[in-house]
């Protein structure tokens, strides 16, 4: 199935303008790329981050993800994605929270791994900007899952077909992506 959304061809283009960094770099997973996804430069723009809300909104219903009540990752790449959807969310009159998780579980306080509002019994999403090997969503899942939250899908912005749907998948997870290589004309 092809995805599609009215808001995903500016939002491929503000990637494109905003995100894509050429150049040999090395990922935060180790492997070198002859080019870089800075999505923050995007999640966090004023015009790109309500279409990545639209986008991913879009995506999911697509996909029959239409039951669940929050969404969220591993801080800090999947705040503002998690933050966008809310916010669209709310402009269609769906009630969808928002959720942070922490790589590790506060020391201090609560001592909480997953912030915001309680995740236990509830339907959620994960989401992630950029993946890469999948490792971010899957540290995610699993600390939302001894949270005891449901997970219903794994969705992330753009993939850079690296091996993280297989894995992700591999997990027991249904995985989606908004965004592909060649929606950015990078294959």
């Amino acid at each position: 199935m092809t995805f599609t959304s009215p808001a995903k061809p500016r939002l491929i283009q503000l990637i494109k303008e905003l995100a894509v960094v050429h150049g040999r770099v090395t990922l935060s997973s180790g492997i070198e790329a002859d080019y870089y996804v800075d999505l923050r430069r995007a999640t966090l723009h004023h015009e790109a981050a309500p279409l990545i809300g639209q986008v991913m909104l879009d995506l999911l219903e697509q996909n029959g993800i239409t039951d669940f009540d929050a969404i969220g990752g591993l801080t800090m790449g999947a705040d503002p994605v998690a933050t966008a959807v809310l916010h669209q969310a709310a402009n269609r009159n769906k009630s969808i929270d928002a959720f942070v998780v922490r790589k590790q579980a506060k020391a201090h306080g609560m001592g909480r791994q997953v912030e915001g509002p309680e995740v236990k019994g509830r339907r959620v999403v994960v989401v992630e900007d950029t993946s890469t090997t999948g490792g971010s969503p899957l540290t995610a899942a699993k600390a939302l899952e001894e949270a005891g939250a449901i997970i219903v899908a794994v969705a992330t912005v753009v993939d850079r077909d690296t091996g993280a749907q297989k894995v992700i998948e591999d997990a027991g997870y249904k995985y989606l992506t908004a965004v592909t290589l060649d929606d950015l004309e990078l294959r």
